[in-house]
């Protein structure tokens, strides 16, 4: 068989993060994920309990729901639950070892942003996470991502690719912050999170300092 006529490599995206709550800065990367990699597959993963955080979460059932509300009605993407079922604290490796167990042949791809990337050295085992994965690196409005950044990985720099995203100056503590400080009702951040993640808002009275 030739070079050219060999099976296409599947490529399997994986997108976490706490989602508290989605917004539509996360369904805008998801869309220039799927379309930048061509991916077969995004996994959008809700985090577990997070060691990282100095906050706690919201609930895992609300955070669930919100995703999957969030990116149901984009093909191409699985809203996958197992973090969440984890008891211990959850560590991207290990869903990623997990993932490429699960489709051996895949070239798996981790979307994170500037902001997480300038602090990739502090994940556990992030030699290893690079070596499962490349790593697609999605400007943040505070964050961009330099060259400067990749050279400073020698012998991994090549695992990096940046995604093509517009700066979206929003992002999910500005929102939780807007609805804690009643400075705007569930409804009125409609411009902010997909319209029905706002509706579940309002019916769950999610944010609130009451």
């Amino acid at each position: 068989m030739s070079a050219d006529s060999s099976p296409r490599v599947k490529r399997i995206g994986v997108f976490g993060g706490a989602f508290d709550p989605p917004h539509n800065a996360h369904v805008a990367l998801a869309l220039a994920a799927l379309d930048q990699f061509e991916l077969d597959l995004l996994y959008v993963i809700p985090t577990g309990p997070a060691w990282y955080k100095a906050r706690a979460l919201s609930a895992p059932v609300h955070r669930l729901a919100m995703t999957r509300l969030a990116f149901e009605e984009m093909p191409r993407v699985v809203v996958d639950d197992r973090e969440l079922k984890r008891a211990a604290p959850t560590f991207t490796f290990d869903t990623l070892r997990t993932l490429q167990a699960e489709d051996p042949q895949a070239q798996l791809y981790l979307f994170i942003g500037a902001d997480q990337f300038a602090a990739f050295r502090q994940w556990h085992r992030w030699q290893a996470i690079s070596e499962l994965a490349i790593i697609c690196i999605a400007d943040r409005a505070q964050y961009t991502l330099t060259q400067t950044q990749c050279d400073a990985f020698p012998g991994h720099n090549n695992r990096f690719a940046a995604l093509k995203l517009p700066l979206m100056p929003v992002s999910a503590t500005q929102i939780r912050k807007l609805l804690a400080s009643d400075e705007v009702s569930a409804a009125g951040i409609a411009q902010l999170v997909p319209a029905s993640v706002a509706r579940y808002i309002s019916l769950h009275h999610l944010y609130r300092s009451y």
